[in-house]
Order: C-alpha cells, then structure tokens, then sequence
C-alpha cells in the first residue's frame, strides 16, 4: 500500500466484508472488487482476501457456540472433510495459471452473487423443513452421515479453499438438506466448517503464494471491528438492501476482471 487512499480502500473493504458477515454473509463479494481497486491481480486479490478476513469467520464461530454442543459427533465426522477439501481447492488455486483464473473468477462471483440473491429462500426451505419434522421422529445428531452427504460437503470445502465467496450460503443448503437438526445447530456447524475451511486455505496460501501482508493485516483488524457491528444491528438493518448492495460490488468487481 503505497498511499493513504490505498489504506483507507483495505480498511473500507475489511469494514464491509466484516460487516456483511456479521449481518448477512457473502462479505468477500464487498472485499474482494475493492482489493482490485488496489491494483492486486485477481489471485494474488483472491488469497490476500482469504488470510485477511479469517478473523470475521472467528467472530460468527464464537456467536455459535452456545448451539453447538449438540454438534460434537457431527463435527468429529466432517472437520476432517472440511479440512481436506480446503486443503485442496487452494492447491488447486496454487497450481491454476493466472490467465485460467482470470477468466474462471468472473464466473464464480457470478455464481456467488446468485447464491447471495437466493440466501432468504434456502433459509425458509431449511426452516420449512425443520418446521416439517416437529411431532416426527427424533433426530439423532450422533448419526453417521452417508456418503453423498460427505461428497457434497467436500466438494463446497473445495470450492471454498479455491475461492470463498458464497461458501456459506453452500454449506447451509447442504446441511439444510441431509441434517434434521434445529436451525440455529446446522448454522453454527456451518460457520464451524467455513472458519476450518478458510483457515487451512489461508495457511496454504501463507507459505505457497503471494499473499500481501500489509494489505491482509489491516483486513484483520477492519474485518473484525465490521463483524461485531454487523453482528450488533443485523436486526434492524434492511436485509433486501444490503443485498443488493452486495451484489453491486459482487458486479463491479465481474465488470472489472472483463475490462481489464
């Protein structure tokens, strides 16, 4: 960073993404087109990002703790999942040329933007469900998952070590889907699983690619403040606008990658 705008543009971004995370998620689609603005390529934008906003995924894990006691079987069975998948999707961006990148992540922020748009209706169908199996048969949150429940949740860990946007609204979706628990549990094993994700992938990206540490540094600290205010007025904000403000930047940053 080489002047007090470029500073105040790493701050901007770790104060949204924070505060998007802590209100609603899809906070990388804030970070991410502002971490271009500085003039980072697009993967040298994409693991910067990944190693700066990790302390947002601390502060939602931390917000769960409370519903996750009941998680400790789900957990030993797919940390380990999260971890490898992490793992290898930021090796598999380690190994991606630049030029394959840069006309891949246009695509996947798209995505990631019509996954952001859709957050409200996976919510209700995961809460309809949950509502659907009152006065059934008890879960069992000690049951095994199968094994296209465990290749689901693999194959988003990938995705998310390769490139995080929208890694939560994913792992909600699947969970939603193959867990019969409360709401808030399969929301906290979300948040438990995307910080593992991330923190695997940002440790691969520490020691294998060029990760800017000033710009990450102040990621962190920004990104954290932003999560706790996030987390402080999400009650009260309009969800449907900081959706389309999301979004906006999620386009701008798509408009930017085709334009240069």
């Amino acid at each position: 960073m080489d002047s007090v705008g470029e500073i105040l543009t790493v701050a901007a971004a770790g104060l949204g993404a924070g505060f998007v995370n802590g209100a609603a998620g899809g906070g990388s689609l804030v970070s991410y087109p502002l971490l271009l603005a500085t003039g980072l390529d697009a993967r040298a934008a994409n693991v910067t990002n990944t190693v700066g906003i990790l302390t947002g995924y601390v502060g939602g894990a931390v917000g769960f703790r409370d519903h996750l006691r009941s998680q400790r079987a789900r957990l030993r069975e797919l940390a380990p999942v999260a971890l490898i998948g992490g793992v290898l999707g930021a090796l598999l961006l380690l190994v991606t040329p630049e030029s394959t990148f840069e006309v891949v992540v246009p695509v996947l922020i798209l995505g990631a933007c019509l996954l952001f748009g859709f957050q409200p209706v996976v919510r209700r169908r995961v809460a309809e469900r949950r509502q659907r199996r009152t006065g059934g048969p008890p879960h069992d949150p000690t049951a095994g998952l199968g094994a296209l429940a465990l290749g689901a949740v693999l194959g988003a860990a990938v995705y998310g070590g390769y490139f995080g946007a929208g890694i939560g609204v994913i792992l909600l979706a699947i969970l939603g889907v193959v867990l019969d628990d409360p709401l808030p549990s399969v929301n906290g094993l979300r948040g438990v699983l995307s910080l593992l994700v991330n923190v695997v992938a940002a440790l691969v990206f520490a020691v294998g690619a060029d990760v800017d540490w000033g710009i990450a540094g102040v990621l962190a600290v920004t990104c954290l403040v932003g999560g706790y205010a996030g987390a402080r007025v999400s009650l009260r904000l309009p969800d449907h606008a900081l959706r389309v403000v999301v979004i906006a930047f999620g386009l701008a940053a798509v408009a930017r990658l085709l334009t240069t």
